[in-house]
């Protein structure tokens, strides 16, 4: 019951958050939304920055859990966009509030583990140097931290997100050439 009440919770805040920002919402809010007392809400979370950090956190574990089979770069920006895109206004809501810095740090475990399963995936059991795979990793990480905080940065627009996707299928073949370049130094 207690998981219910909380997802409970977290759902009321995410509908409050598609219609205004963070520093709109108070506990009063999400409790008369919710339909629970000011204790319950107390009982799971300590303020609403601890709850906007649970449902941060629970998204970037979905998108992980769901972008098990990785196999492009596009794949891994088009994971973060969809996400995004699925909740335009309350990203853009988290995004532009005092949480930026925790929602990017979330953004960046997001960007790694996608990268990661990508890289791991494209090696499919190829065996590099652990510190080429380590740089690889870490540029391409990067590369889709940047594009997409800069498409969140610009609000979100489609040209940007063509022009990333552009950019992918131009570079195509680049990574198993970075591969053949780590086993053939």
């Amino acid at each position: 019951m207690a998981s219910l009440t909380r997802r409970s919770i977290m759902n009321s805040f995410i509908r409050l958050l598609e219609e205004r920002p963070v520093n709109k919402i108070s506990v009063k809010d999400i409790v008369e939304d919710c339909g629970i007392n000011r204790n319950t809400f107390y009982y799971h979370f300590s303020d609403v920055p601890a709850l906007v950090e649970e449902i941060v956190k629970s998204e970037a574990d979905a998108i992980v859990n769901a972008n098990a089979g990785i196999s492009s770069l596009e794949e891994c920006v088009e994971a973060a966009m969809r996400h995004c895109k699925n909740h335009r206004r309350a990203i853009w809501h988290i995004y532009n509030s005092g949480n930026r810095d925790m929602y990017e740090r979330y953004l960046m475990d997001i960007c790694d583990y996608v990268v990661t399963t990508f890289i791991d995936n494209a090696l499919n059991g190829r065996k590099i140097p652990a510190a080429d795979r380590a740089a690889i990793i870490q540029g391409y990480k990067c590369e889709v931290f940047g594009f997409v905080t800069d498409w969140l940065n610009r609000g979100m627009t489609d040209e940007l997100e063509v022009a990333f996707l552009r950019l992918c299928a131009l570079r195509r073949g680049f990574t198993e050439e970075m591969f053949r370049r780590a086993l053939n130094p």
